[in-house]
């Protein structure tokens, strides 16, 4: 499909089927979450995606949009696809084992962002802390021949390892035994495993939270002042606004200890004059209703009921 129009192509697929239906939006589920947590919550400024990937889009200021410049919209605004999993700085972090994954990876030199952040990643970084320990000291024993094979362990069972609150830490043994084929590791090498997890975890929380933290600083809504300032004036006073962003994806809905570093981490660099202002919102199948919503409110005029069936 590169190169060509998507909605054209699904109409046309949709009338070789006799369907009487017409796309009226396309929208990414980065969009959809915005639109669906807008809908609820008219706070809404932002959306982000972190899940098996990692997007954001946010509420811009139409006359703060140099590519568009001149084209009016009734609200004024105008909504940003950041597609930020591409976002790439000399400032990140990156170590040795994220310049190795990237090279190893599909795509080399793109996502850059993502790669750090998201779900798709995240246990084969681990996995790659692992197999360095394990070829420069003797911890694991012998070096097993699984720990070659990339994203074989997937981040589920990051995830299981990280959150294992067994005395023995039984869950992490298993993994190590049944996915990477390491046996019979102590249970101080166990923890050891733990503590890999919970840094690379911890990072990818707060360079999502520094990213969400960029985007509020953009609007300004990060306290820092500018034309959409978090403060509204209320005669010689004035007080802190309300900002909500929406999110949706399992690492942040499902995993604890994610989502306990990225709010941290927001509060850290927030502060605590402003953090307690901005809210972050789980939302649920934006790409679905959300793209609904959208779509209503971009059909026919004339389309004013809807027949249940």
């Amino acid at each position: 499909l590169v190169g060509k129009d998507v909605s054209e192509c699904l109409e046309q697929a949709m009338s070789k089927r006799g369907l009487d239906m017409r796309v009226a939006a396309l929208v990414n589920d980065t969009v959809g979450t915005l639109a669906l947590g807008h809908y609820h919550d008219e706070d809404t400024v932002a959306a982000v995606i972190i899940g098996t990937g990692t997007n954001a889009c946010y509420l811009e200021r139409a006359d703060a949009i140099i590519k568009s410049q001149g084209l009016l919209t009734t609200s004024g605004g105008m909504v940003i696809n950041m597609e930020w999993g591409n976002f790439w700085s000399t400032h990140l972090p990156r170590t040795s084992y994220d310049v190795d994954l990237d090279a190893d990876s599909p795509n080399p030199n793109d996502q850059s962002f993502e790669k750090m952040i998201s779900g798709m990643y995240l246990g084969d970084i681990v996995r790659r802390v692992i197999l360095r320990m394990s070829q420069e000291s003797d911890v694991f024993g012998p070096v097993s021949s699984r720990l070659s094979v990339p994203f074989i362990l997937r981040t589920p069972l990051m995830v299981a390892m990280h959150e294992d609150d067994s005395p023995d830490l039984r869950e992490v043994a298993r993994i190590l035994n049944d996915v990477l084929e390491i046996p019979d590791v102590p249970l101080k090498v166990r923890k050891l495993v733990v503590n890999v997890c919970d840094v690379v975890t911890r990072r990818a929380a707060r360079l999502a939270a520094a990213g969400i933290v960029g985007i509020l600083k953009k609007i300004g809504r990060d306290g820092s002042g500018g034309i959409t300032s978090a403060r509204i004036k209320t005669g010689s006073q004035s007080k802190i606004r309300r900002t909500v962003v929406a999110i949706e994806g399992s690492l942040y809905t499902s995993y604890s200890m994610f989502r306990e570093y990225l709010n941290e981490a927001m509060a850290e660099i927030l502060g605590e004059e402003v953090s307690p202002h901005v809210i972050l919102k789980v939302t649920e199948d934006g790409s679905g209703i959300g793209a609904a919503l959208i779509a209503a409110s971009n059909s026919s005029p004339s389309v004013d009921s809807v027949q249940l069936l």
